[in-house]
């Protein structure tokens, strides 16, 4: 939705520090230590955000190990196109920042979240996207922000506390090919939607603090195609969406709060 893409451009812009990485050993990938800037193309045993980082434009990243987000650390890879793969994880810690991912209107309809220029302006150039694969999990543990748009985990994708009460989550367009949770949070807004999921995805015990119009305090979870179950509790109210008749597409059961928003 547009609220998650606008948060999205929060994160972008007066990053001027560097990055800084050091090697192991030459002819090896290094283990990339990033503590403000850009992170530019390379190939990397692992990479250590500790604090307010970017992935360059355009930038070709591949990590060999994990990709973590240490407490209070931003990592914006969800305002500039680039290609990143993962061999292993990608961890959040508490109070951090984690973007990751942007497709233009063009290709993912109302619930894009562009990458954008300089200025921060949306781009909707149908070539203008991420490619970004974790072959591991995507863990975010009482992070600030999280926003997670047309990736794909080849394992899990857990969310469990923290929230923001003015930027709006967002977990659209994904593919996880094992189980999607995300539970404990207090935040503006969560939207779980138009992903495919492999397992189950379970959403418990979560506040949302922000009214919207003609759908204060709903979880939207929308559309999602979920091989197994859909289980939903704890929360404020659920929203299948805004077109009549849209469902998930569960293969196994739908419990809960979104028993009814399966088809």
């Amino acid at each position: 939705m547009a609220l998650a893409a606008a948060a999205g451009l929060m994160l972008s812009g007066g990053l001027t520090a560097e990055a800084h990485g050091y090697s192991p050993g030459h002819g090896k990938a290094r283990a990339l230590v990033c503590t403000g800037g850009e992170i530019g193309s390379g190939t990397y045993s692992s990479i250590t955000v500790t604090g307010t980082c970017a992935v360059a434009k355009n930038a070709v990243i591949t990590v060999k190990g994990d990709i973590t987000v240490r407490k209070g650390a931003v990592l914006d890879a969800q305002s500039s196109p680039s290609t990143i793969t993962v061999g292993r994880n990608v961890n959040a810690g508490r109070g951090s920042t984690l973007g990751l991912g942007c497709q233009p209107t063009v290709l993912m309809g109302n619930s894009a979240h562009p990458c954008v220029d300089a200025d921060g302006n949306p781009i909707e150039d149908v070539n203008v996207f991420s490619k970004i694969a974790v072959k591991g999990n995507v863990t975010a543990l009482g992070s600030a922000v999280v926003l997670i748009n047309g990736i794909t985990v080849g394992q899990n994708l857990t969310i469990v506390g923290g929230g923001s009460p003015v930027i709006p989550w967002s977990v659209k367009n994904n593919t996880v090919k094992g189980n999607l949770w995300a539970s404990h949070l207090t935040t503006n807004w969560l939207g779980v939607m138009f992903n495919k999921v492999g397992k189950s995805v379970t959403l418990l015990n979560i506040k949302i603090v922000e009214d919207h119009p003609d759908a204060a305090g709903v979880v939207y979870v929308v559309q999602n195609n979920i091989k197994r179950n859909l289980i939903c509790a704890g929360l404020p109210g659920v929203s299948g969406g805004f077109v009549p008749g849209a469902v998930n597409t569960v293969g196994g059961k739908a419990l809960g709060q979104c028993k009814d928003l399966a088809g």
